[in-house]
């Protein structure tokens, strides 16, 4: 075995609980909390869809999470899931594990630099300041030069500073969360206040049909998207399941806490408590963001269709309520929100890798440790030029993203509540209602699979689309050719 820690060259203790939930936290809340009203929660479930979604999977996680808690204090080693999968299920199920794992951590990363250059265009307005160069369509979406070496310069900065040690990254981390937080509660306060936000306009509350109102709008049977969508086209069941499908990846980010455990300095007790917080945190940012989307704009069925690409419903919802301001409020927020997740998840990336190779699963190379600042410096390296693809690829990519994420993190959850399970009944411990816990867990992290990879009739907008499903097939095809390269090299148990 591997074992750099024994060469003194291991991971530093440096961080604090609260540099703890500010990972957690800023990986939960990432681009697409901002985003994906306009593209995927209003359309697809609607506000009480999503409201109702997001609360149950808040719930999931939290159950999910006392598995987490009674694991780490038994295996306080970066990798988290792999290791505990490692420790439970032998060498095959833990690789497995740990590099759907690399995907759920490390598509969040390109994904939120996505958003750079359309913070920088909704802010500047028309003069779009990053569209200049040379540029491309991938998805209908125009991506450029401008926008392309800026996102990448965001990228290439926040891994070097992951790079130069991990307190620093853990101040910064807790400065971004702290002011993303209070961001979002001072937009929520404003739609409280203000008269231009109204209850009637959160109809259809459990969204629309987005084909099906393009098509009535057409051939005349509506006069608009707008009449269509507020007859109600879009069942309960289907409205629900279509974001709560998604939930592992929406609260992906609160299992980031096990891939730092090596660089705790406080007791492990606080764990629980920390992934709780982080979790509701995120809960109400999620609800928030889209239940004020919708508040503030009464044709916001006709804006997700006409719009070119995928409307930033909440920017116009805020410039709507607050003018100039809160236009800028929502700046700061999805600023944070996006170089918080760039972060966390590249911490947690590399820490996995780090892991991984540390004990043969992945090459020697990436579990060296930087002698001065005591970080996964070539791991940190991978992740930085594999990030570098979300800029190339452009916005439109982000769904193909979030559903690699999904997965990913789905298949963590389920290794997780298995592992306690099965090292609850090895060392004779645990408790009746962790029992439960952990066989509820498993049977959410199997129906979130399910749900995203088989398609099932009657609900629309829950499985995975073409794309994602070429991303996952890549994505094996990757796994394997490693798998069948390091095998040999795998430490001894």
């Amino acid at each position: 075995m591997r074992n750099t820690s024994e060469e003194g060259q291991g991971l530093k203790r440096q961080l604090n609980p609260m540099h703890v939930w500010a990972i957690a936290f800023g990986c939960i809340i990432g681009w697409g909390s901002f985003i994906n009203p306009g593209k995927k929660f209003l359309p697809n479930s609607g506000v009480a869809g999503t409201a109702i979604a997001m609360l149950l999977g808040a719930l999931v996680m939290i159950i999910i999470a006392f598995s987490y808690a009674y694991l780490i204090p038994k295996y306080p080693k970066a990798g988290g899931e792999f290791t505990f999968t490692k420790n439970s299920y032998g060498k095959t199920a833990a690789y497995f594990c740990g590099w759907f794992l690399v995907a759920a951590y490390l598509t969040n990363v390109p994904m939120n630099s996505t958003a750079i250059g359309l913070i920088v265009d909704g802010l500047d307005g028309p003069a779009d300041i990053l569209k200049f160069g040379f540029h491309y369509t991938i998805a209908g979406f125009d991506v450029y030069m401008g926008e392309m070496l800026f996102a990448m310069a965001i990228l290439i900065l926040f891994g070097v500073l992951n790079i130069l040690g991990v307190k620093k990254a853990g101040f910064v981390q807790t400065v971004l969360a702290a002011l993303l937080g209070v961001s979002v509660i001072t937009l929520t306060v404003a739609a409280l206040i203000s008269s231009k936000a109204s209850l009637s306009n959160l109809a259809p509350l459990w969204g629309f049909d987005k084909s099906a109102a393009i098509e009535a709008a057409t051939n005349g049977t509506y006069t608009s998207v707008d009449e269509f969508a507020h007859s109600g086209s879009m069942g309960i069941a289907s409205a629900i399941l279509a974001t709560f499908a998604i939930a592992p990846w929406a609260f992906v980010g609160f299992d980031t806490i096990p891939q730092a455990a090596e660089e705790f300095k406080f007791s492990y007790k606080k764990v629980s408590f920390i992934m709780i917080i982080a979790i509701i945190f995120g809960c109400f940012v999620y609800t928030a963001n889209n239940t004020i989307a919708a508040a503030a704009l009464q044709n916001w069925p006709d804006l997700i269709v006409n719009s070119e690409g995928t409307p930033w419903l909440l920017l116009t919802a805020a410039e709507r309520l607050l003018g100039l301001p809160g236009k800028i409020l929502v700046g700061v927020a999805v600023s944070c929100a996006v170089l918080s997740g760039i972060m966390g998840f590249y911490l947690a990336s590399s820490r996995l890798m780090y892991s991984m190779s540390r004990d043969g699963y992945l090459p020697a190379v990436f579990g060296k440790v930087h002698p001065k600042f005591g970080t996964p410096v070539n791991a940190m390296i991978f992740c930085i030029v594999i990030s570098l693809s979300g800029p190339i690829l452009g916005r439109e990519a982000l769904g193909w993203f979030v559903d690699m994420s999904a997965i990913g993190a789905s298949i963590g959850y389920f290794f997780t509540c298995a592992a306690t399970l099965t090292t609850m009944k090895r060392d004779g411990d645990g408790s009746a209602f962790l029992k439960i816990m952990a066989v509820v867990g498993v049977i959410f992290s199997v129906a979130f699979m399910v749900l995203q990879l088989i398609p099932i009739p009657g609900l629309s907008g829950v499985h995975f689309g073409k794309e994602s499903y070429i991303m996952l097939i890549v994505w094996i095809v990757l796994g394997a050719a490693f798998y069948l390269k390091q095998r040999k090299q795998f430490a001894t148990e």
